[in-house]
């Protein structure tokens, strides 16, 4: 049977029949906006409506955004979802009212410490990890309490390598874990993409942009950036930074921005989800220079931002952290930097920025990636067969 996506992406999907039903228990859904979130979403979305159904915490706007939806969402009081024996009840009544086959938990920690006793009375579960569990794998208590949730698993997915690598001790060699990437509707983030607009609205037309979609925090590498522009103005003089999103670390990275030259960025601050395409295609050059903090125990996990720019046709410059290594092909999609040296940040910027020949083989280099391997229709049907194992 063929399923076309709401977004219009056409993928091969099992009769409805053959799909399990499934009971998502996620603390990371919308409306509430980051990148774990949008990774849940984008699976749960694209399964068939009459075999999904969803527990969520509440979250400001959770009504409108639920009324849309053509599967059941089930809201939890508070905004987070602990694992309580209420919560338990809660789960328990949910399966037998939708006839679940299987349980989806959205995060590693710390839902799935359900997973022992919902095993006990047969109701099988599948993991998504994704890159905070890195570091919560090294703290011995939380580590043990994982590794309980996950020997009690049907089978645990990872984000990338590097994270399955990172949590390969606490998995059981009985229990599968697969490597499920992100991926992107790649005919919403396209090189037909419209940025004229953006550019206009921030006084950036004509001039060279490097623009960083991500949320603000001191691992996604902002202030590298902004450290970055002295030395990038020097070698690029039009060149300006766009800042997208927001988050805690936007007053700290303001008091920095003094240090920049004149007019040389914008904060543009959060946007919707549906006008993201259109701020990576305001740029000439995406970059997020993550790295890892705190000993490796901060890190990311992949990086969708950078399928998301590539997909739009942008070459990219990426940090040296975690999974983020496997959403860029250093030196074919984009180009790989220490991201806590701004003068390493600057140089790479500075680099792409002064060749519009390179800059646009390595754009098209990376939309042909996404095309050959980064899509949701792609990324759906592999869950599904998960499902369906775990399911038995």
């Amino acid at each position: 049977m063929r399923v076309r996506d709401r977004a219009g992406e056409g993928r091969r999907a099992e009769p409805a029949a053959d799909v399990p039903r499934v009971l998502v228990v996620t603390n990371d859904f919308p409306p509430r906006v980051g990148g774990v979130q949008q990774y849940v979403w984008n699976l749960v979305r694209r399964l068939p409506e009459d075999r999904v159904s969803v527990l969520a915490p509440n979250w400001v706007n959770w009504r409108d955004h639920d009324r849309a939806q053509p599967f059941p969402v089930h809201r939890w009081p508070s905004t987070f979802l602990w694992p309580t024996d209420a919560l338990a009840r809660r789960v328990r009544t949910l399966v037998r009212e939708h006839r679940a086959d299987v349980i989806l938990f959205g995060h590693g920690f710390p839902l799935p410490l359900l997973v022992p006793d919902l095993l006990k009375r047969e109701v099988p579960s599948v993991i998504l990890t994704h890159g905070a569990e890195v570091w919560l794998a090294r703290a011995p208590g939380l580590s043990a309490a994982m590794r309980r949730g996950f020997a009690a698993a049907r089978e645990v997915t990872a984000v990338s390598r590097y994270t399955a690598r990172a949590l390969r001790p606490l998995v059981p060699l009985t229990v599968p874990f697969s490597v499920l990437p992100p991926a992107i509707d790649a005919e919403r983030f396209s090189p037909s993409a419209d940025g004229s607009e953006r550019r206009r609205r921030f006084g950036m037309e004509g001039r060279k942009v490097l623009v960083c979609v991500s949320r603000l925090v001191p691992r996604k590498g902002q202030d590298a950036l902004i450290r970055a522009m002295p030395l990038v103005r020097q070698l690029v003089p039009d060149a300006a930074l766009l800042l997208v999103g927001g988050g805690p670390y936007r007053s700290r990275l303001e008091a920095l921005a003094a240090t920049a030259p004149p007019d040389s960025l914008v904060f543009a601050g959060e946007v919707p989800d549906e006008d993201l395409a259109s701020c990576y295609a305001a740029g000439d050059l995406f970059a997020m220079p993550c790295r890892s903090r705190w000993g490796g125990l901060e890190v990311e996990g992949f990086g969708i931002v950078f399928l998301e720019a590539a997909g739009v046709g942008k070459a990219v410059v990426a940090g040296r952290s975690g999974g983020a290594e496997e959403a860029v092909e250093d030196g074919v999609t984009g180009v790989l930097v220490e991201g806590g040296e701004p003068k390493a940040v600057a140089l790479a910027v500075s680099r792409l920025l002064r060749d519009p020949d390179l800059l646009a083989r390595m754009g098209a280099a990376g939309r042909a990636r996404v095309e050959a391997g980064f899509t949701w229709g792609v990324r759906t049907d592999r869950l599904i067969g998960i499902l369906s194992r775990a399911a038995g």
